[in-house]
């Protein structure tokens, strides 16, 4: 019997044994707390060896935290901080980075496939002359790696960016809530998908991709980071059992484990793109390039598949699609993560028809 074909959202899956096990290992015994025991200290030099540098590695426990300290930890008084209309950080996170960084705002920049275009960044920059009071003033810049609609910024297209955030003085964050599907897509290492492009700030996500609750904010100059342990104290986001972060991180970062846990969720993504782009029931909206899919589906055809026992989310089609999606019909987002199995992605093609 095939078990519910569950496509809602990476974060709908468990956690990997190999993480499990680890927790239950350190549940035992006792160990320094707030971020100061043995295993907090080799994990952060994990870090440094992940990103070929000696790297600031602060834990918290939610990807909208991570973003939004990282928001705070280069706050300016007025200050505003660019990123796409349709990020995560603008969309989906309730205004908690115009909350943890006392009223700095988010300004939205528009381009096609989910990303930031060059040009439109720098005539948004341009909005804020220098020393001009009343309009605030600049303070960073945040991008999504993998995009709010499954697509990738190419390692040129980073580098883009960054040239305008130095251009600017602009420190430049990556979103990566996603960013080991990324990472193997594209083929890079941590090193070569962030600081050599010319990135800041990492939000490392590992919730999303078989952890239980660990994330961590990664800055690459420590330097930066000064003030971020009061920050984090400040938000409620030091950890006092740090060490349940910690050891998630050992458990996912051995062996690669991380890299083949986002290799599969992004395998049964190809699987089910493959699958519809055949479907003569649905069309795909874009190239998936990461483990989520959109497609336009007839809403009679949507809602027989979730009566059937397919789960997923209707999704607003991006303002930069207008024609997208006809009447009677529905956008779908369509997540695969480390628990995907190929039998529930066939079932759900089957059924697609």
């Amino acid at each position: 019997m095939i078990a519910t074909m569950n496509f809602a959202s990476d974060n709908w899956a468990g956690a990997h044994p190999a993480i499990s096990q680890r927790l239950l290992a350190a549940s035992a015994g006792f160990s320094a707390p707030y971020g100061a025991s043995a295993l907090d200290r080799k994990i952060e030099q994990q870090f440094n060896e992940l990103f070929e540098r000696e790297v600031a590695v602060y834990f918290v426990s939610t990807g909208t935290a991570a973003n939004s300290l990282a928001l705070a930890a280069v706050n300016r008084p007025g200050g505003v901080s660019f990123c796409h209309r349709e990020a995560h950080m603008l969309e989906d996170e309730c205004g908690a980075p115009e909350f943890f960084t006392h009223g700095a705002r988010l300004a939205p920049v528009d381009g096609d496939n989910g990303k930031i275009d060059p040009e439109n960044l720098k005539a948004e920059i341009e909005r804020f002359p220098p020393n001009f009071v009343h309009a605030g003033q600049p303070m960073a810049i945040s991008i999504t790696q993998a995009t709010e609609i499954g697509t990738l910024y190419q390692p040129e297209e980073i580098a883009a960016i960054a040239d305008i955030a130095q251009t600017y003085g602009l420190p430049l964050h990556m979103d990566g809530a996603r960013f080991a599907n990324a990472l193997v897509s594209l083929g890079l290492t941590p090193a070569e998908m962030s600081w050599k492009l010319g990135i800041d700030i990492v939000s490392f996500g590992a919730t999303k991709n078989g952890c239980w609750c660990a994330e961590a904010l990664v800055f690459m100059n420590p330097a930066q980071a000064k003030d971020l342990p009061f920050i984090r104290k400040r938000a409620a986001q030091l950890v006092s059992k740090s060490r349940f972060i910690a050891c998630q991180f050992e458990a996912y970062l051995d062996d690669g484990l991380w890299l083949n846990l986002a290799c599969h969720a992004n395998a049964m993504a190809a699987r089910l793109q493959n699958g519809i782009a055949h479907s003569k029931n649905a069309r795909l909206a874009w190239h998936a390039e990461a483990n989520e899919v959109f497609a336009v589906l007839n809403q009679t055809h949507a809602d027989r598949l979730q009566q059937q026992g397919a789960v997923f989310y209707p999704w607003n089609p991006p303002r930069a699609n207008p024609g997208l999606v006809a009447d009677q019909e529905v956008l779908v987002r369509l997540v695969t993560s480390f628990a995907t199995q190929a039998e529930q992605v066939d079932a759900f093609i089957e059924r697609l028809g």
